[in-house]
């Protein structure tokens, strides 16, 4: 496992899904805000009980909106965590504020390539628009690092160390429109050697906030014949 704060190991996330359980290592020491933002939705149950809302088998298999707790939800892959929600920064002890939609801003400052195995955030294929949703890729998807030519922008929090073998069984189960026929739940996520978080300062009294993006967040796997735009989609590409 990587070095993490004072050389400590970085924390490690169980996920225990319906098809069974992987492990993976979460790059505190490299993208601590990406990394908090993680442990901060993890630790308060924000993925528990949500279903993967997209998966293809040679590419990756998404995760994270909270409209996929119903697994037939249309809205799944719209979502995101409240806006104006906060979590610390685990790495230097400051106060991050989402943005509209749930956003964080990206942290492109590690050269990590989205291989197979690691877990990378969500976008809409805009700028700084990652949230909750993130994927496992499955393959070497080298066309969706940040530090890559072209759109896509991804930046990788980390990296599956046990289980593997689940996370590709998710990307190939039988799917209608990208999404399991089989509604695929995600039980628990369980964070451990992550610090503490600390007691964060009241926030000053704020509008009302909202709980869900107005964008779809998703990535795009390049294919060999042209497509048409669609109007409905988002995605980057």
């Amino acid at each position: 496992s990587g070095a993490g704060l004072s050389g400590m190991a970085n924390p490690t996330a169980h996920f225990e899904t319906s098809e069974g359980s992987f492990e993976a290592e979460i790059y505190l020491d490299r993208v601590p805000i990406t990394a908090s933002n993680f442990i901060n939705l993890c630790r308060s149950g924000f993925y528990d009980g949500l279903h993967f809302h997209r998966v293809i088998d040679g590419f990756m298999n998404q995760f994270g909106c909270p409209y996929s707790k119903d697994p037939r939800s249309q809205m799944a892959g719209k979502g995101g965590p409240p806006a104006g929600s906060r979590f610390a920064n685990l790495k230097t002890g400051a106060v991050v504020c989402r943005g509209y939609g749930g956003v964080i801003q990206d942290e492109n400052i590690s050269v990590d390539s989205n291989v197979p195995g690691s877990l990378s955030m969500a976008n809409t294929g805009e700028p700084n628009t990652g949230a909750s949703q993130f994927f496992l890729n499955v393959a070497a998807n080298h066309f969706l690092d940040w530090f890559t030519p072209g759109k896509s922008k991804h930046p990788v929090f980390g990296m599956v160390k046990k289980g593997m073998e689940v996370v590709t069984k998710i990307s190939k189960a039988k799917t209608k429109n990208e999404r399991p026929t089989d509604p695929i739940k995600m039980i628990k996520i369980t964070i451990a050697g992550a610090p503490e978080e600390p007691k964060l300062p009241e926030p000053p009294p704020s509008r009302k906030r909202s709980s869900s993006s107005s964008s779809s967040s998703s990535t795009s796997k390049p294919k060999k014949k042209k497509k048409r735009r669609s109007k409905k989609s988002s995605s980057s590409s």
